[in-house]
Formats: C-alpha cells, structure tokens, sequence
C-alpha cells in the first residue's frame, strides 16, 4: 500500500498534464496539479537543505577531511538565507512605500543581489574559468589522428578554433571574393549553423523519444524505481 498509492497519484497527475496539454476541456485538472506541484517543490526545497546541513554537519563533526569545505557550505547557506528571507537593504516598492519588506529581495541595492553580484558571479566564472583547461586537456587527448573519424574531429575543431580568432582571418583573408566561402571564419560560421544544427536536432529529438519513453514507462507503471528500493517488487 506504501508503494501502491504514490504510483497511482503519479500516474493519475501525469495523465491529467498529458491531457491537458491537448484537450482544452481538462485543461483545469492540469492547472491544479501544476499548482500542487509548486506545493511540493516548495516542500522538496525545504527537505533538500535540511539534507544539505544533516550531511555537511556530520561531516564536520566526524571532522573527515575536507570539513572545511562543508563549514564553509553551511555558513553561506545560512547567511544568504537569512539576507534572502529577512530582505536586508530591500528598498520598498514603489506602489507600497509603507510596507518595508513589500520590495523584491534581489532589487538593486539588497544585500541579497550583492552577494548574487560580488559572491556567485565571480565564483561562476572562476569555475568556467578552469573548466577551459580540463576542456582543453580532454581535447589533446581526443583530438588524435588515430582514425578517420579522428581525422574528421580534428579537422573540423581545427577549423572553428581559427574561424573565431584574428589569426584565421589573416590566414585566409587574402582568398578572392568568389572564394569567400573558404575562409575559414566563414568555414566556421558554416560549420556552426548547419553540421552543428543537425547534430543538436539530431541528439534533441533522441532525448526527446527516450523522455517520452520512460515517462510513458512510468505512467503505465511498468517502471517504478522512482519509488525506491524494492519499488518493482
């Protein structure tokens, strides 16, 4: 029974989203569950940080290495929840000057956009940052001329490296009008809007049949290891 009525709360849910996406007259039941769903995502927040401070708690209390790290986690979390909830330095809203908290908690001038602006921001790019370099390793090592295949990888990298940057417009800059399509950043630019187009729509429409699968999978409850262990016994 444990397993057997979230199966069917689950199934009876997606249904009525199936529907409503193509028959206006169950549009509403697709409406309220949207609506309970926003419920238990609020829910699912909730339990997802008391996991976050079980985790990182344990963790420094055992005191294994990296405790530091998990320290560190906990302290941002509280503090940019608690910039986030309280709204520090939010400025009230202009149609409720006299209600305090009625401003948005990431308008201009809060605490809460500092620390979005001079906390995550920079951090983000600090680590695309880095994740260049391992691109870049993982390149070197792919990009090896062992096959064809190989060959055809490395060619076309090759092309759409020096297509973006000033040295591929010197190199092929002197080709003749009618050869302009040679050039390598007009190379690129083709490479880019055609082969790389029909590869995204290609992996795109992959994804989308393998999500149509499992979820019809799930719908029709054949698949219930969503639920757990033990969820297809």
């Amino acid at each position: 029974m444990r397993r057997l009525i979230p199966m069917w709360i689950a199934i009876i849910a997606g249904f009525a989203m199936l529907f409503s996406a193509f028959f206006p007259v169950t549009e509403f039941f697709g409406e309220t569950f949207g609506e309970i769903f926003s419920v238990v995502a609020a829910i699912a927040y909730v339990l997802g940080a008391g996991s976050l401070a079980k985790i990182n708690l344990a963790k420094i209390s055992r005191r294994d290495q990296g405790w530091g790290y998990s320290a560190i986690t906990l302290f941002c979390f509280a503090a940019t929840l608690f910039v986030g909830l309280g709204k520090i330095g939010v400025p009230p809203n202009a149609q409720f000057a006299a209600l305090p908290w009625s401003g948005e908690k990431n308008a201009e001038g809060s605490a809460f956009a500092w620390i979005y602006e001079y906390g995550l921001v920079p951090i983000t790019s600090t680590m695309f940052a880095l994740l260049a370099f391992y691109v870049a390793s993982a390149a070197f090592r792919a990009f090896r001329a062992k096959n064809l295949e190989a060959i055809l990888l490395l060619s076309t990298a090759f092309i759409v490296l020096l297509g973006r940057t000033f040295a591929g417009v010197v190199l092929t800059g002197w080709f003749p009008d009618w050869a302009s399509g040679l050039r390598l950043e007009n190379l690129s630019v083709y490479i880019m809007q055609v082969f790389n187009t029909a590869g995204n729509r290609a992996i795109i429409i992959g994804i989308a049949l393998g999500v149509t699968a499992t979820s019809l999978r799930i719908l029709l409850g054949v698949d219930r290891s969503w639920m757990g262990s033990g969820g297809n016994s």
